[in-house]
């Protein structure tokens, strides 16, 4: 097997820059791209270990911008490369998030003045993951509520766990924490680093528990084929260390074959008596009801605990399988783990109910035509007998491409009824390859769904408005703003009838 430091700087893709120092040499940090997910958690995360933090970005919007003025940390609008020169001068270290181009005025600054730059999972994993244990959850679906599931199954088993989620669990707002534990968890994303550093994020990270949830082809704007794609998975995979633990997706053949390219502990998850198996980490009697999951818990054959998830989607009951499997390993006890299951309320934006009247809008971040169908489904499961109105904007550089019209009338033709919003072309967008908002409507219509494709948000609201009616569920799916449709909806439906939607 290959361990990290195996990879060439060409296999890895990796372009010179100086190195970093020692984290007991780095006191003063500089954020560019600082209000994105990822870079303000990194924000607070750097503030709460008592670095001396700042940064800038293009705009400073909430929540991310109210969240880092309750952390001290100054926020700079706007790019400049005399932003660099701090009050004390210029910064220890500089992160440079993966939005940014090689003429990003700050960054080509940085880079000019011989500036330390390093991109958000390198600085994770140089200043917070050497002297813990990471926990890595990647795959192409559901990172962000199996990773936030952990560390909450974690907490309540009283192992403090460092984390960084890309999404905000219910009834918190913050998406980082250094934690006490010797666990640290981490989202692992199969995403690049930075313009300087083109290996995915999640092989940064340098796991010594890891998660794979799935496996299809996705980041058609950065991966030239399934092929590239999986060999990202391979480098993951091989790196958690021989004593370390590497857990699966049983049921997923492509899933189940990466344990070929590790030298870690495996084991399997799945339903118990489903492909692929049998599983180390198993549910047994899995049903839904009350929209919830519930199932025995069966670890190496044997019955440990029963188990209730207050989520929607059988794909959600896989996800607690992975958090079972890392959480045991990591000491919890069978019943801490089903207590903490028991217990979670979820992520924002992961069938998240934004509004309860007459109409329940649920939002949703799923944009890759797999996640979209289960959503859909996994909707039905968790509120049935409701009309579910599927409204989709393929917002990422990947679901904007033509390559997936065909997968996403599949996925959409789950629903009852279909909304498209498609937003405007990029600049580095290309009219051949963008996807056909109005050709993936007109094949849902084919399949006897009813849909329809709109320029904007705006201009589909009021024809959504007027098909809904008393008892649907809107359904609303973007991993964007979708321009606040979810706000917009919600507002209209409460105003309703000259007053309050009184459902």
């Amino acid at each position: 097997m290959r361990r990290l430091e195996d990879f060439s700087d060409a296999d890895l893709r990796v372009f010179a820059r100086p190195a970093l120092p020692p984290p007991a040499a780095i006191r003063s940090v500089y954020l560019i791209g600082i209000c994105g997910k990822g870079m303000g958690a990194l924000a607070e995360l750097l503030a709460e270990a008592g670095y001396a933090v700042r940064g800038s970005d293009e705009a400073a919007y909430p929540p991310m911008s109210t969240r880092l003025a309750a952390a001290g940390i100054e926020v700079l609008e706007g790019y400049d490369a005399a932003h660099l020169d701090g009050p004390d001068g210029p910064p220890d270290l500089v992160v440079v998030g993966n939005a940014a181009v090689p003429t990003h005025p700050e960054a080509a600054a940085a880079r000019e003045r011989g500036l330390v730059q390093a991109s958000l999972p390198e600085t994770l994993a140089h200043l917070f993951l050497a002297e813990r244990r990471p926990a890595v959850v990647a795959g192409t679906h559901g990172k962000t509520t199996t990773t936030g599931m952990l560390v909450h199954v974690l907490r309540e088993a009283g192992l403090d766990p460092g984390f960084l989620v890309g999404g905000v669990l219910v009834g918190e707002a913050r998406t980082s924490g250094l934690g006490s534990g010797a666990a640290f968890c981490v989202e692992g994303d199969e995403y690049d680093a930075a313009y300087f550093d083109k290996r995915p994020k999640m092989i940064l990270y340098r796991p010594y528990r890891a998660v794979v949830t799935s496996l299809e082809f996705d980041h058609a704007d950065i991966y030239a084929d399934w092929d590239e794609y999986q060999r990202a998975f391979h480098a993951f995979v091989s790196l958690p260390p021989p004593d370390g633990l590497l857990v699966l997706n049983g049921e997923e053949l492509e899933v189940r074959a990466l344990a070929e390219w590790s030298w870690a502990r495996v084991r399997l998850y799945g339903e118990e008596g489903a492909p692929g198996g049998p599983f180390d980490v198993a549910a047994r009697d899995l049903a839904t009801e009350d929209g919830a999951q519930r199932f025995t818990l069966v670890v190496g054959g044997e019955a440990v605990a029963r188990v209730r998830l207050p989520l929607g989607g059988r794909y959600n009951a896989l996800n607690a399988l992975a958090v079972a499997a890392v959480a045991l390993d990591a000491g919890a006890t069978p019943q801490q783990v089903a207590d903490g299951l028991a217990s979670f309320a979820g992520m924002k934006r992961r069938q998240e109910v934004a509004y309860d009247g007459r109409v329940l809008v649920v939002d949703d971040f799923a944009h890759h035509p797999t996640a979209v169908e289960a959503t859909v489904r996994g909707v039905r499961e968790r509120w049935p007998g409701r009309r579910v109105v599927a409204v989709f904007e393929p917002r990422s550089n990947s679901s904007r491409r033509a390559a997936f019209e065909s997968p996403y009338a599949r996925a959409l033709a789950a629903a009852d009824a279909v909304f498209l919003s498609t937003p405007p072309l990029r600049h580095n967008d290309d009219p051949a390859h963008f996807l056909d908002a109005e050709a993936v409507a007109a094949s849902v219509r084919e399949g006897g769904t009813p849909a329809a494709a709109y320029a904007s948000a705006d201009a589909l609201l009021p024809d959504l408005l007027a098909d809904l009616r008393d008892g649907d569920l809107a359904l609303v799916m973007s991993n964007g703003s979708f321009d606040g449709l979810v706000g917009k909806l919600a507002d209209a439906l409460a105003g309703r009838n000259g007053g309050a939607d009184e459902g």
